[in-house]
């Protein structure tokens, strides 16, 4: 069975509803695959993000990302953000190929996403530390794993911005 590409159209990737995300994980388990979950806004696709990726998928067969819905990037980081809308972020997620599914959430935390999903690895950048990453207590708790990866010094969506200004 190889790897990639899941599917052959990035779009095909992108869930569009929690129940779609949901039956293919418990597809993939059933399969025998480790599925892997991380989250983010991803609003400019830099080497940090490339980087970061390709090692969350490394610790599993399956690559979902929760991605911030527009309006929640807009609570979180600002009325400046997001610089790309909801579905080119994701198109650009789907597009890549550590990437399985993009799964985008409106809520302020993937934390209900998390918990629907039930990933068995839970993936988070070096700027995170166990005690800061939402999910981490339920993914441990139901027997799963929770890695931080080190974080690619110089390589973020805020230095990029900082550049163009």
């Amino acid at each position: 069975m190889s790897n990639f590409p899941l599917f052959d159209d990035p779009a095909q990737r992108i869930a569009k509803d929690w129940a779609f995300a949901k039956t293919q994980g418990a597809m993939w388990r059933a399969e025998g695959l480790r599925v892997v979950f991380t989250n983010g806004v991803f609003d400019l696709l830099h080497p940090g993000h490339m980087t970061y990726l390709a090692q969350a998928r490394m610790f599993g067969d399956r690559l979902v990302v929760g991605l911030n819905s527009d309006a929640s990037v807009k609570r979180l980081k600002g009325d400046s953000r997001p610089l790309q809308a909801e579905e080119d972020r994701a198109f650009n997620l789907a597009a890549l190929r550590s990437v399985d599914l993009v799964v985008p959430f409106s809520e302020d935390t993937p934390l209900d996403l998390i918990n629907l999903l039930h990933p068995e690895v839970l993936v988070k950048g070096g700027d995170y530390t166990l005690a800061t990453i939402v999910g981490a207590k339920e993914v441990v708790g139901w027997g799963g794993q929770v890695e931080v990866l080190s974080f690619v010094q110089g390589k973020s969506t805020t230095s990029l911005i900082e550049k163009m200004g």
